[in-house]
């Protein structure tokens, strides 16, 4: 008895024609797993390296803040003792040594900042300036002059300093041949904002007012926190900002080469001259580069170290000590771990308020604005009742129908 077979078209035809049991939202949902777990996959990396070297010491140093570490063993040993918030005290409250010398090393570092951010963000837009004019001629030449310092050791560059400024060094030599007496500048502990008010008679530095050498603030007096920057300190101001001005430069170019050019000819064609055109129509399509050039000046310039260890370590009398280097002092030299990274994680919440504020302070008010009607818009309609719609449109409609009655 011979068994009739069915063809293997009509075989495959049923079998196509059955539903499938998986479905295609599984299949959908298997895809989009097995794409996660490749994304997860790319990432990890970069995430161990970020966990081990930038989480973890973060984690430790910040234990470490609130515990009286001296430095040998473990921070996590059992002889380790966990103090609260006793080394942010004697930084911000306590009266001692150790909030005078923060405080002082505040002092110092915002007078820096104050002259640094603004000096090295104007050199720098003038300088991309002057490069991005087309008559210009050899513009690799000066590209390439004005960007070495940046990419020169900031050692080398320090003990070069020191060499120039020194009693004997050639800016002394160069102020003794125009009938002027340089300073000690290394040596030198006055406040400019004291030598010039003494300049001007506004006061006798060497017998300060009563009412500002009386009056004390958070462990220093009036007089002192508005000394200004030390002789030594606007040395390391001058080269810092000569150092950094060649990096933000190649910013302000770049940003500048993107600026378009039909812009600017209709500003000239309106018949604005170099300064308004510069001013009305370069500047702002400038706005996001100066807001990442003073991000970064504002972030450097509260960690600067290598100038002040190489030059000065935080003399003379403490005018050049910077936060970032009496953290190093009281953590190597003090062995006071604990306070160390107090005083760090405070610097670190300086940046971040500084940060923001710069942010806010440079943001696009125009785009701002527009969120904020679309936020409003939002509201409006999600407080307004289900029925509104319905009785609007009635509304709307009665008298539209009435009218064409008439």
């Amino acid at each position: 008895m011979s068994v009739v077979r069915p063809p293997a078209e009509a075989t495959a035809a049923v079998r196509t024609s059955r539903p499938d049991p998986v479905g295609p939202a599984r299949r959908s949902r298997g895809r989009s797993g097995e794409q996660n777990l490749a994304g997860w996959l790319f990432v990890a990396p970069t995430l161990l390296v970020l966990g081990v070297f930038l989480v973890v010491p973060i984690v430790m140093a910040l234990w470490v803040s609130v515990s009286d570490w001296s430095g040998r063993g473990s921070p996590f040993a059992g002889t380790v003792g966990f103090v609260g918030l006793d080394n942010y005290a004697r930084l911000l409250t306590e009266e001692g040594l150790t909030r005078s010398d923060f405080m002082t090393s505040l002092r110092n570092n915002v007078y820096y900042v104050l002259l640094v951010v603004p000096l090295q963000t104007v050199f720098a837009l003038f300088l991309a300036s002057v490069l991005n004019n087309q008559l210009l001629k050899a513009k690799g030449f000066f590209r390439t002059t004005f960007y070495f310092p940046s990419v020169t050791s900031s050692v080398a560059i320090s003990v070069i300093f020191l060499f120039l400024f020194s009693g004997s060094g050639a800016v002394n030599t160069a102020l003794r041949a125009v009938g002027l007496d340089g300073p000690t500048w290394f040596n030198d502990a006055r406040g400019l904002l004291h030598v010039i008010g003494d300049g001007l008679g506004l006061w006798d530095a060497a017998a300060p007012p009563a009412a500002l050498a009386d009056t004390s603030v958070l462990g220093l007096s009036a007089w002192q926190w508005l000394a200004g920057p030390s002789v030594a300190l606007s040395v390391i101001i001058m080269l810092v900002v000569w150092t950094t001005t060649g990096t933000f430069m190649l910013m302000f170019l770049a940003a500048l080469q993107d600026v378009p050019l039909e812009v600017e000819e209709a500003a000239r064609v309106d018949g604005a001259n170099r300064w308004q055109s510069f001013r009305a129509v370069t500047l702002p399509h400038l706005r996001p580069t100066v807001l990442l050039v003073v991000t970064l000046g504002i972030i450097g310039t509260w960690q600067v170290f290598d100038q002040v260890y190489v030059m000065t370590q935080g003399g003379p009398s403490k005018t050049t000590l910077t936060p970032a280097y009496l953290s190093y002092s009281y953590a190597f030299e003090n062995q006071q771990w604990g306070v160390a990274a107090a005083m760090a994680f405070v610097l670190f919440l300086i940046i971040v308020a500084l940060t923001s504020v710069q942010r806010w302070v440079f943001r696009d008010k125009d785009a701002a604005q527009l969120r904020r009607q679309v936020r409003q818009a939002e509201k409006r309609r999600s407080a307004r009742r289900p029925g509104d719609d319905a009785l609007a449109v009635a509304g709307t409609d009665v008298p539209t129908t009435g009218g064409g009655s008439r």
